[in-house]
């Protein structure tokens, strides 16, 4: 069997987890004993895309810039991914760009979320992603969800229940070296103990929730660390020019030293208002570091009962739930070793691997 992926996400300006995600599931497919021979698509360009985003599998080029490629797919279902991949026996839109459906087609719907919140989005960016639903619904064989929140969406959304499929994402189980996570304390000036919160800041990502939640707690021997680009609709700077040096944004790290600050961290703050997996949940997970999480949404769902679960519209219970977490440091470790197992246990790439070449074969027959 062979596969068109998409990957231009990859070359986007904040690639962000939509291509971390994409990524992941094509290392996953690789690792299986009987692989599918998979081949990237994205548009053209001169040179690959950044650290850590090159694709570990080839990647044809269509000769068009992203922007025409975008408008093509969606406007004139125009071109077929096989004019740069040649004969595939299906095609993975992992992303909101949904090509023609030259062949049997599984599109990605990671998340819903310009449905619940338009005002998060540019008035641009909420009619692409309208018009890549209606595509998807009209178009693709299979819709394939991260999770069952985004799949309960997909129904509400008129995508029949019959058409869809919950494939879960995966981290790689790396645990960072304690030598290694005080190196990155160290080499980044951190406080001893800190609270970390990875993401791009965007609307939904609920940054101003967990600033005001800081600030509540007024902890002047820990800090709040936040890495990530910053992506649109955002006041970052400005929010963190009112909130002094209690509170550090490093921007993009690599991503041994995002293990570990994770490692390192004391707590994992991520309260989005509302996600379609939340890889940063996992992450945290994996590296046995406690998780502050949104009892909305499909983190819930990845962190299940060992995350701390709080309503992100309410500053005060994120600041109680912190504090819980930072004044019993042993109940702590007790929750992120408990992470780790549910990590380990639920979201490998053996599922992810599966769970999508189980759809390849669905479709292609």
């Amino acid at each position: 069997m062979r596969v068109a992926i998409t990957l231009e996400q990859c070359w986007h300006r904040v690639p962000g987890g939509t291509a971390t995600a994409a990524l992941g599931c094509v290392e996953a497919l690789g690792r299986l004993a009987a692989p599918p021979e998979t081949v990237g698509v994205s548009a053209w360009h001169r040179n690959p895309p950044e650290e850590p985003f090159i694709p570990c599998v080839p990647v044809a080029q269509l000769r068009l810039p992203r922007a025409a490629l975008y408008r093509c797919w969606h406007k004139m279902r125009w071109p077929p991914v096989q004019r740069a991949t040649g004969p595939v026996d299906a095609i993975h839109a992992t992303g909101m760009a949904v090509p023609p459906r030259s062949a049997p087609l599984a599109v990605t719907v990671n998340d819903l979320a310009f449905l619940h919140h338009p005002d998060h989005f540019t008035a641009r960016g909420v009619r692409f992603f309208a018009q890549s639903l209606e595509l998807a619904r009209n178009d693709a064989d299979i819709v394939v969800c991260p999770s069952q929140h985004t799949a309960d969406d997909c129904l509400r959304a008129g995508i029949a229940a019959d058409r869809v499929r919950i494939v879960p994402y995966w981290v790689d189980d790396c645990l960072a070296l304690p030598q290694e996570a005080e190196g990155a304390r160290q080499r980044f000036g951190l406080a001893e103990r800190f609270v970390l919160w990875v993401g791009t800041a965007e609307p939904r990502k609920n940054l101003s929730g967990l600033l005001e939640a800081w600030q509540t707690l007024d902890r002047s021997a820990e800090q709040l660390v936040l890495v990530g680009p910053v992506g649109w609709k955002s006041n970052l700077d400005g929010d963190l020019t009112a909130n002094g040096q209690s509170i550090r944004h490093l921007g993009f790290v690599s991503e041994a030293d995002k293990r570990a600050l994770m490692r390192s961290a004391a707590a994992v703050c991520y309260p989005s208002l509302t996600e379609g997996f939340g890889l940063p949940v996992l992450e945290a997970m994996v590296q046995e570091t406690p998780v502050v999480t949104s009892a909305t949404g499909a983190t819930a769902e990845v962190a299940g009962a060992v995350g701390v679960l709080v309503d992100p519209m309410r500053p005060q219970a994120i600041a109680d739930a912190l504090a819980g977490l930072l004044d019993n440091p042993e109940e702590a470790s007790q929750l992120g070793q408990r992470g780790r197992e549910r990590a380990q246990a639920e979201f490998t790439w053996q599922r992810t691997a599966r769970g999508l070449l189980d759809v390849y074969q669905e479709i292609a027959e």
